[in-house]
């Protein structure tokens, strides 16, 4: 959809060039949600894709997801073989029903951000006991648990000019064995409801 509302669209190379925040902005990631319907009070949108964040980043700590990620990125992540939870990466992906188009330009990130019930994102990362980093525009970063992001349905703890930059899984809870449930009102539909479980593997006698 045409955003006939829009006059400008600014392109930073850093989060930083963005020091006040204004009725009116808009951050840009996938856009997937942002261009599907009219945004009236919309009128300058502050494209991410110069920052350039890297999409995923695997250590021994656990992972790193990038709120710029996209989905097709997020799917085709190979994880090492300790991390018996990362199928429900793919899983959490598939649930999301959307076509090649819309899984090369939606963000992990704009999933969690629109805070809808059955966020496929938002539950992957809840049940994998991620942390948030958020960066305001006029405080040091802060951290948030994932499980505490989420206030309502379309509403969250983001402030006005907040941006969701990182998502950090730890490694522990990607070693979890998981159970994974998702219901839909129509065989192809959207999710309906979504449910995970995760369990800590037994330890192996000594």
């Amino acid at each position: 959809m045409n955003l006939n509302t829009v006059v400008e669209v600014r392109r930073p190379a850093s989060a930083d060039e963005i020091t006040e925040w204004r009725d009116g902005y808009a951050w840009l990631a996938g856009g997937t949600w942002l261009f599907s319907e009219p945004q009236w009070t919309t009128d300058t949108l502050i494209d991410l894709d110069q920052l350039r964040w890297p999409a995923l980043k695997a250590s021994p700590a656990g992972l790193e997801i990038a709120a710029t990620c996209r989905i097709a990125e997020l799917y085709q992540f190979a994880a090492p073989p300790e991390w018996i939870a990362a199928p429900l990466l793919r899983e959490c992906c598939d649930s999301l029903l959307a076509s090649f188009k819309i899984w090369n330009a939606a963000t992990v990130g704009g999933n969690i951000c629109m805070s809808l019930p059955a966020g496929a994102m938002i539950s992957l990362t809840v049940a994998l006991e991620a942390i948030y980093t958020l960066w305001p525009r006029d405080a040091p970063p802060r951290d948030v648990a994932a499980v505490d992001f989420v206030t309502g349905n379309h509403s969250n703890v983001l402030r006005p000019g907040e941006l969701l930059r990182s998502i950090k899984i730890p490694a522990s809870a990607l070693a979890k064995r998981f159970a994974f449930r998702r219901s839909s009102l129509t065989q192809l539909g959207r999710s309906a409801a979504l449910v995970i479980g995760t369990r800590t593997a037994p330890q192996a006698n000594s």
